[in-house]
């Protein structure tokens, strides 16, 4: 089954409420749809986010990229998957969206030419998942009203974003973990403190009796000696998010013994594959993974869904909201979402545009 076209498009959908963190804000998505097209009729769909505080890619430099790496694909064959990889891996250095998006399409190509779900062909069983839900950074009067709806809406996982100072993060936490005492809590700094601010934080939360399920990335992304400061000092969890893009930095991290989960995002490890080996190298190492994503369609996010059944006993944790944060789905088909409850199909194809 010969590869004669790769396309791209843009699409775009309002979201609920704008998304804040400490990085950025976003009102909108805009992410970048890829189809691989083939000689059979069979159409693979990739799709990825410009996310530039994190992985470095804009919308026009993901195409240029796409545009790049596209001749080097034409003329290829789906049965020779690996070499079609590794070209993808290969042909150009970091732009982990773009390989991200190419990857997904062959993935979703290759399931399909075997008449299979993607997460059949990757070797999963499971089909029914529970996600968190993200509460952007705001006041804390509108944060403990997100809370409550997103409890109301049946979430018993929440994501509570931080980073304005540690003096007004603590009181964040402090009033969110209060006023909803039977709520797991998960908590995303996006590398806002410093290790001695972290500590002084989680120190304050435990005087409380307040033990967050785990704190995502405190610190900077290459700060690995303070990760580890941290994590010697305190009893809750540490999640490293932004400083693991590559199989080859999970096994530097978890060799420095700095953190106590992992997770994976395709958009930054650049696709399936690494995602599957982040996975793997974690198991080994006996940590446990969540599986999060950017601000991205359900395209992408579904794909990651996927990636989940394949490695349930490594992946125990999912942060897979941002098709629920949508105003509307811009993508037919693929993965069930509805609220905190996710679904996988026995269709296959990971889903067409079109609402």
């Amino acid at each position: 089954m010969k590869i004669v076209d790769i396309k791209t498009q843009i699409i775009k959908a309002p979201l609920k409420k704008p998304f804040k963190t400490a990085l950025r804000r976003v009102d909108s998505l805009e992410d970048l749809v890829v189809t691989i097209h083939t000689e059979s009729g069979l159409v693979g769909y990739g799709e990825g986010g410009a996310t530039a505080v994190i992985t470095g890619d804009i919308i026009s430099g993901m195409i240029g990229a796409i545009e790049y790496i596209k001749p080097m694909l034409i003329g290829k064959t789906i049965e020779d998957f690996n070499s079609i990889l590794y070209i993808v891996a290969n042909s150009i250095v970091h732009n982990s969206t773009v390989k991200s998006m190419l990857e997904i399409a062959l993935y979703d190509l290759k399931a399909q030419s075997l008449k299979l779900p993607l997460y059949r062909f990757l070797g999963g069983s499971r089909t029914s998942f529970t996600t968190d839900i993200t509460i952007s950074l705001n006041s804390i009067d509108k944060m403990l009203k997100e809370s409550q709806e997103a409890i109301d809406l049946g979430y018993d996982i929440l994501k509570i974003k931080v980073g304005k100072s540690i003096l007004e993060d603590f009181e964040i936490i402090k009033s969110i973990a209060q006023t909803f005492p039977d709520t797991t809590l998960r908590v995303d700094a996006n590398q806002a403190w410093n290790p001695k601010e972290s500590i002084y934080l989680l120190k304050k939360l435990e005087k409380l009796d307040i033990y967050p399920e785990l704190i995502e990335q405190p610190v900077k992304a290459n700060d690995f000696r303070g990760m580890r400061y941290i994590r010697e000092r305190t009893v809750i969890p540490i999640l490293a998010d932004e400083s693991i893009f590559s199989p080859k930095q999970a096994i530097e991290i978890l060799e420095l013994e700095v953190c106590d989960y992992i997770n994976i995002k395709l958009a930054k490890c650049g696709g399936v594959s690494n995602g599957l080996k982040i996975a793997d190298i974690a198991g080994l190492y006996g940590v446990k993974c969540m599986i999060g994503c950017m601000l991205e369609g359900a395209i992408s996010v579904g794909t990651s869904v996927h990636l989940a059944s394949a490695r349930e006993n490594t992946i125990t944790m999912l942060d897979l909201d941002a098709v629920n944060l949508l105003a509307y789905n811009p993508i037919r088909g693929g993965v069930e979402f509805n609220e905190s409850k996710i679904e996988l199909n026995s269709s296959y194809g990971l889903g067409i545009l079109g609402i």
